[in-house]
Order: C-alpha cells, then sequence, then structure tokens
C-alpha cells in the first residue's frame, strides 16, 4: 500500500499538522491539553535531539530507530515507545513508515 494511502478518511479529513520534517504528511487530533498525531514518512527522516512534554506512540507500520537518554532501540510493527517529560531524545525513520504519536503538551504542533 503506498505510504500516501495508508490512514483512512477519519484520518486524512483531520487538519493536517505543520511537522517541520521533509517528506513527512501529519494529520492532528486536539484534545484538552493533549495532541495525536497520525504521521506518514515518504522517506526515510533523521529528527535531531530535542525534548517537550511526555510522548507515547506506536509504530503502525515500518520502522523507528529512537535514542532516548542516549540508549538507542528499534522499534517495529506493533511496538509502543514512551519519553519522560524534559528527556533528550533523536530518531531516525523509515520511508514508509507510518506512526501515531501522543504529546502530553496542547501545543506541540500547530495545523496548516
Amino acid at each position: 500500500m503506498p505510504q500516501e494511502d495508508f490512514f483512512p478518511d477519519i484520518v486524512t479529513t483531520l487538519p493536517q499538522a505543520d511537522v517541520p520534517l521533509a517528506g513527512v504528511r501529519a494529520y492532528l487530533f486536539q484534545g484538552d491539553g493533549k495532541q495525536l498525531v497520525f504521521m506518514t514518512f515518504a522517506d526515510d527522516v533523521d529528527v535531531p535531539e530535542h525534548d517537550h512534554a511526555a510522548q507515547w506512540g506506536a509504530v503502525l507500520d515500518g520502522e523507528i530507530e529512537l535514542t532516548v537518554g542516549g540508549e538507542t532501540n528499534t522499534f517495529h510493527k506493533g511496538d509502543t515507545y514512551s519519553i519522560a517529560a524534559g528527556v533528550p531524545h533523536s530518531a531516525r525513520i523509515k520511508g514508509g513508515s507510518s506512526l501515531q504519536d501522543l504529546f502530553d503538551q496542547e501545543d506541540r504542533y500547530r495545523a496548516k
């Protein structure tokens, strides 16, 4: 299935999120004090080290190499990950991957 067709209409009719990474398509669900973001990656993406409020994510398809607090792990379809608030982390996400991330932060991303 092509990466751009991964999510059904119930997701793709959400506002697109302004994620500052090339080749990323993201959809934003805004909650009270939280955001849920559904993302697909057309190409391999390197996410530089950064930190923010707590984050929980799930790999829906593909693979992500995540470095959290200096420890690197690889996650595949069906795996979940959790990042505590303020912990520096970076990632390498393989093209064709799809993720969902929940942020304990209502303004992590803005709608386009």
